[in-house]
């Protein structure tokens, strides 16, 4: 009688060593096995993430850096120069804009090209985590033998595919801004492939070198995708002591040569992330991102970070209540439970993972990654309105999964080994089959929160009610479909949980003033002033406010220190140009509308108001030419219709001038002034009938009182 042992022994050579429940829904061919499954990876990925391609831009960074940023949409030499000079909004990301504007040429400003290319960058990443967890196992395994070969293969597309369908990458897929991460990540995890295939061909000097100097490369273009592992050099030191053992013997001998040699092989990593980190902190700085010292102490600091520690573990685990944005909350110090807990987390993690560091060392290496990586945005620099974002565990948990794809291993050797029966082997592989089936489906429904800035915010306020960043991003959704009331009333709990939040004061201001409330509003845009005396957006609106109530120095004062602060805003060089030509500076004005359509050259206003600075100077030539590029911007601009048959009228171009006129009556039927310009014109020419027609419509437009405020 054969015995259990060498049966099952058999049946494992007979499938190529796959369990039998994989064995009844995958060939066990290597070669055939090994062309499968990347694909197979590929296609489950995009299809959890599918219903991120219906999703459209939201207003929180999407706005700013993809809808109103003219710089990036193309690859000519002028967006190229942009996008590698340029650190916009504090991030250095030249690579990332690289695909921005690759994705400007395919799809235009379409949102869900843009989403296409993020899904098909973290579908790249999933299949190539692929081969960084197969090659992690076969290190981690002291002894695989050969017909371990289909199932390392599999445990490795298990890890893959726990990384792919975690709800927590949603945000770095479903949120165009957040591609970022996903292009850092991508080079990230071949920098980690090449190295792993440098410290293996130790012994083999030209192989080792080879692939050394490729692992450089590639960190050095995740790092101009986004400084999202600053810390790598520090992280590989972890993969060397396991799961390659390159420090193993050495103990003691810290000139011995494999270690000057493990030291050298850093030195470029390092070299590469201090110049990515300078260049990023100063840059961060300088918009103003990282909170100061003073503010925010290195005793909030210590207990953000032992929150970050402990956080994102919890959410690979537990993905339920994901959320764009975890909001800041005072600190209410180092004994309050929320940072108690998260202590006694870490602790008892770092504890358990070094006590079985013998018998199970890929752990303690798992937990030193995941750490060492996620040190820069734990919260020591810290910077946002937020405690943590998922976004920030997309490469520092790349460990846990490939821990979980181990264990389905080990199931195995325990099956070949006869320490377990076919039912728990299969039992596992279920278990495992419907894990990945239920972290898809969360997927699937965590990308419909990013379908627009409504669902996004409304979501965030469901999670956590006292957001005030959620309230104010809400209530600039509200406002801009035209519910000022319901906007303003988000404006007003943002304030109330945190009167220092200064873009919910000044947004507050903005719209209190066109709902006419300008006392009100001028009183919270200096509130926001005395907050951050030099926050632009408060000066520029405020700015507006005293131009409209017809206090122009004032206004002029506030434009030029919004300008001080941030002198690349075309809006504010729109509304100084404006403010300056009201006060009759009209060489001002013209200097600062050429700024503004230098910064925004699709700015139909500026280029119409330029032309009409133009037109007082008598330089009709120049305003026509303005008047006409700003139709050719927006085709449907009654104002550039109505001054440029204005100013042909002036030039005697008459036939001319009332096709310009009735080009503006056709966008607006209802304003007398067109159709008094258009009588008269009408008149030199001869056709009394019409311009008798026209200034009747003239006169009951204004007899009706029903014009539209217009203003040119």
């Amino acid at each position: 009688m054969k015995s259990r042992h060498k049966i099952q022994l058999e049946r494992a050579a007979k499938t190529g060593g796959a369990p039998v429940g994989f064995a009844l829904t995958i060939s066990t061919r290597p070669l055939l096995v090994a062309r499968l499954l990347p694909a197979l990876i590929a296609v489950v990925t995009f299809a959890a993430f599918l219903p991120t391609l219906q999703n459209g831009f939201v207003n929180w960074d999407d706005q700013s850096h993809l809808v109103e940023n003219p710089h990036y949409r193309g690859l000519g030499w002028a967006q190229l120069h942009w996008m590698f000079t340029t650190c916009f909004n504090g991030s250095c990301m030249p690579l990332n804009w690289v695909t921005y504007g690759l994705d400007y040429l395919v799809w235009g400003m379409n949102p869900a090209g843009y989403h296409f290319t993020s899904l098909l960058v973290h579908v790249a990443n999933g299949v190539v985590f692929y081969f960084l967890s197969l090659r992690l196992l076969r290190l981690a395994l002291e002894s695989p033998g050969i017909l371990s070969n289909v199932p390392v293969r599999l445990a490795a597309a298990f890890s893959a595919l726990l990384f792919s369908l975690h709800p927590l990458q949603v945000e770095v897929v479903a949120w165009a801004t957040g591609r970022e991460i996903a292009i850092a990540g991508f080079f990230f995890i071949l920098t980690l492939i090449c190295y792993l295939r440098a410290a293996e061909n130790d012994s083999a000097e030209s192989s080792r070198r080879r692939w050394m100097g490729a692992a450089w490369i590639f960190y050095a273009l995740s790092l101009l995708g986004k400084e999202a592992a600053l810390t790598l050099p520090f992280a590989l030191l972890v993969l060397d002591v396991y799961p390659l053992k390159r420090l193993s013997g050495t103990q003691g001998k810290s000139l011995a040569p494999q270690v000057r040699r493990i030291a050298w092989e850093k030195v470029p990593f390092l070299l590469l992330a201090l110049a990515a980190g300078i260049r990023g902190t100063l840059e961060k700085q300088q918009a103003g991102s990282f909170y100061p010292l003073a503010s925010y102490d290195l005793a909030a600091r210590l207990a953000q970070v032992l929150y970050s520690l402990a956080f994102y573990p919890w959410k690979v685990v537990f993905p339920a209540g994901l959320s764009p944005l975890y909001p800041v909350h005072p600190f209410t110090g180092l004994w309050s439970w929320p940072v108690l807990v998260s202590g006694a987390v870490v602790v008892s993690l770092s504890v358990g993972f070094f006590i079985a560091r013998r018998r199970w060392p890929g752990g303690l290496a798992a937990w030193c990654f995941y750490g060492t990586l996620l040190l820069p945005v734990s919260g020591i620099l810290a910077f946002g309105p937020y405690v943590a974002a998922d976004r920030f565990s997309y490469l520092p948990s790349l460990g846990w999964p490939v821990l979980a794809g181990a264990g389905l291993f080990y199931f195995w050797k325990l099956w070949v080994g006869g320490r377990i029966g076919v039912r728990k082997l299969v039992f596992t592989q279920t278990v495992a089959l419907l894990l990945l089936i239920g972290l898809g489906a969360l997927s699937w429904n965590q990308t419909h929160v990013w379908k627009n800035s409504d669902t996004l915010w409304r979501h965030a306020l469901s999670i956590d009610e006292e957001s005030s960043f959620a309230h104010n991003n809400l209530g600039l959704v509200l406002a801009e479909r035209g519910a000022l009331d319901e906007a303003i009333g988000e404006f007003r709990r943002a304030v109330q949980i945190d009167p220092a939040f200064v873009e919910a004061q000044t947004n507050l201001g903005v719209f209190l003033a066109r709902q006419g409330s300008a006392e009100e509003a001028i009183d919270h845009l200096r509130q926001a002033l005395k907050i951050e005396p030099a926050f632009a957006n408060a000066h520029n609106t405020l700015g507006n406010i005293l131009a409209d109530r017809g206090d122009l120095d004032g206004a002029v004062e506030h434009f030029r220190k919004a300008l001080q602060t941030n002198p690349g805003s075309a809006m504010t060089h729109y509304n100084l140009g404006r403010a300056l030509a009201q006060q009759g500076d009209l060489e001002g004005a013209v200097a600062h509308y050429r700024n503004a359509l230098e910064l925004n050259p699709l700015d139909p206003d500026a280029h119409n108001n330029l032309g009409l600075v133009f037109e007082r100077q008598g330089k009709l030539t120049e305003a026509l030419e303005q008047f006409r590029a700003a139709i050719r911007v927006e085709p449907k601009h009654a104002k550039a219709y109505f001054n440029l048959g204005k100013t042909l009228a002036r030039k005697g171009d008459l036939n001319e001038a009332v096709q310009n006129f009735q080009k503006a009556l056709q966008f607006q039927p209802g304003v007398a002034e067109i159709h008094e310009n258009l009588a008269r014109v009408l008149a030199q020419l001869g056709r009394k009938q019409e311009a008798v027609q026209h200034f009747n419509a003239a006169l009951q437009i204004l007899q009706s009182g029903s014009q539209p405020n217009r203003e040119r």
